[in-house]
């Protein structure tokens, strides 16, 4: 548990770090992290977005590996993060390689797909060019990409940043190391050069060291007079790992399956899990405001019937029984019932409400749940400015259910709040 920790807090392991860890958590040259009692963590802004309305009934939870515990079965992320920053892995008979994204890409075939479902793989590409490595280096070559994403398997080599700089005075050339490729480990790699040197199966180099530090990398190679830096740098990449391949191999569980997956059907499957989620909160959010607009419609039925309902309350030996009178008789609407009209269609109703309780024959039946919440009504909610606040608040809640409703009900308007989400957590991110 605590190595993929460590690893999320990683900047060279994750395109985009889950964690935000504070202590030791190791370096591109292979330092293990310190114990887990000198580390703290929290999470990182991203994080958060992969957890977003988990609470809201988004995503359906199983038992976890004992059955002591309940797990969600999916997160109910707003960022394709299996595509952001990659996933790799090795199961009996099967392994996945997905390299990590730039998030922006992403998000733009994201919007893309949806604007589009009948987008082509190359469309997606306009957007989506490639992969975007934690640890930058450079790409060779767009014939692997544009195989991985349309089949779901491909190669891509990738080539460390390097420039060579000649000495004004001297003529002497120097190579200097910006970026290395994706999982290579640094001290490993200076250890190589040094090796090739010392059996001198690469010739040219007269010095190497390390300068790097907390403002980027730098390994620097110093040439000899007598040899051309380029021709050093082809051989270096030709016999260590400032150039390697990167197989990758989209495989991943769709509806529980594994299944190997191009571009397309990833961003697919991933607009089809917000379309669910998204839809899955709407209705909670619908229920929970239908709830409220029950209570509150409870209290301005005792803020209209304030006398009558105080003397039933002082007359009752128990709360219990006060409840119970509340219940026995209906009320009269008074001033709520514009309040009421105001709903219309019964919009602001609960679905568990029986027909007997709430408007019957122009006077208000009132629930236990709604009893409830006037005996515990406190007086200062008695006064003029505490009325106007209940039908403000009521009122911005029949506007929110209208919306909410409007959302279940329009398959645009669905659409119109996955994109506008994709948009404002790609921004937040990015701050």
């Amino acid at each position: 548990m605590y190595d993929t920790i460590v690893r999320m807090a990683q900047p060279f392991s994750l395109r985009y770090m889950l964690v935000d860890g504070q202590g030791n958590f190791g370096s591109i040259d292979g330092d293990s992290a310190a114990a887990m009692r000198y580390t703290e963590i929290r999470l990182a802004k991203i994080a958060h977005e992969l957890m977003a309305d988990l609470e809201k009934e988004t995503v359906d939870f199983v038992d976890n590996y004992d059955g002591t515990e309940k797990i969600p079965d999916v997160m109910p992320t707003k960022i394709p993060n299996l595509l952001v920053n990659g996933s790799s892995g090795i199961a009996v008979g099967m392994a996945t390689n997905i390299p990590p994204h730039n998030l922006t890409e992403v998000i733009n075939g994201c919007l893309a797909y949806i604007d589009n479902e009948d987008i082509s793989i190359e469309g997606l590409m306009e957007h989506i060019p490639g992969p975007d490595f934690p640890t930058a280096a450079i790409i060779n070559g767009r014939r692997g990409i544009e195989e991985a994403y349309r089949t779901g398997r491909g190669k891509v080599y990738i080539r460390a940043r390097a420039e060579v700089e000649a000495d004004a005075k001297t003529g002497r050339e120097t190579i200097i190391v910006h970026e290395i490729p994706y999982q290579v480990n640094k001290a490993r790699l200076i250890e190589k050069i040094a090796e090739l040197v010392k059996d001198k199966r690469v010739e040219g180099i007269s010095a190497l060291r390390d300068e790097s530090d907390k403002d980027g990398m730098r390994i620097v190679i110093e040439v000899k007079r007598d040899a051309v830096g380029e021709v050093v740098l082809n051989n270096l990449y030709s016999q260590t790992q400032l150039q390697v391949s990167f197989g990758i191999n989209m495989v991943a569980l769709h509806h529980g399956q594994p299944k190997i997956m191009n571009l397309k059907d990833i961003i697919s499957a991933f607009v089809r899990h917000r379309r669910e989620v998204v839809t899955r909160r709407t209705i909670f959010e619908l229920r929970k405001a239908r709830d409220r607009a029950h209570i509150l419609e409870a209290l301005a039925i005792a803020l209209a019937n304030i006398d009558p309902i105080i003397e039933m309350i002082r007359r009752a030996p128990t709360p219990a029984e006060a409840k119970a009178a509340l219940i026995s008789r209906p009320w009269d609407l008074g001033n709520v019932a514009a309040m009421l009209e105001r709903a219309g269609d019964d919009a602001a109703r609960p679905e568990w409400l029986e027909p007997e309780f709430g408007v019957r024959d122009g006077q208000y039946y009132l629930t236990e749940q709604q009893a409830q919440a006037i005996l515990d009504l406190r007086l200062q909610k008695l006064t003029g400015l505490e009325h106007e606040k209940l039908l403000d608040e009521y009122k911005e809640l029949l506007e929110q259910i209208a919306e909410l409703l409007h959302i279940l009900g329009s398959a645009d308007r669905l659409m119109e709040v996955i994109r506008e989400e994709m948009g404002v957590n790609s921004r937040a991110v990015r701050r």
